[in-house]
């Protein structure tokens, strides 16, 4: 429980992302719950139902169905850049940590305090671009 209270404290102190602190209320699931989070705003903005990196490519505009979402206008090369960089980023997070943190038991999570909170600050870094997210519809943003 110390533990815990440390992470939510040290959080809290880096002015997390209030979606990322609204999912970790225990100190066991903080980092599954955050990255959990980030796939349920993806599907709130996009309306897709699917999960993990099939949701980044699919919400992002990696897939057959064209760009449903992007971080910014897209105008220059360095904004289709960064937009590649960041469903990267996202596809290498659902991979690396919300996947294993999924399918092994919770006594295999061998995850140091400082990791936990770098991962929470990632989070919370792609809660603040999501909510500047702009929607496109017929290949036109929303």
């Amino acid at each position: 429980m110390k533990r815990a209270s440390r992470l939510h404290d040290a959080l809290s102190n880096r002015n997390v992302h209030e979606d990322v602190l609204k999912f970790c209320r225990s100190e066991l699931h903080a980092v599954f719950e955050a990255m959990k989070s980030i796939a349920v705003k993806i599907r709130n903005l996009s309306g897709l139902q699917s999960d993990g990196a099939d949701l980044v490519q699919h919400a992002f505009g990696q897939s057959q169905a064209g760009l449903l979402l992007a971080i910014n206008q897209l105008i220059t090369e360095t904004d289709k850049g960064e937009q590649r960089g960041f469903v990267n980023l996202l596809t290498g997070l659902f991979g690396t940590i919300r996947n294993p943190l999924a399918h092994n038991p919770k006594v295999e999570w061998d995850m140091s305090e400082p990791d936990a909170l770098d991962i929470l600050t990632v989070a919370s870094l792609m809660h603040r671009k999501l909510d500047k997210t702009y929607r496109y519809r017929s290949g036109q943003p929303q």
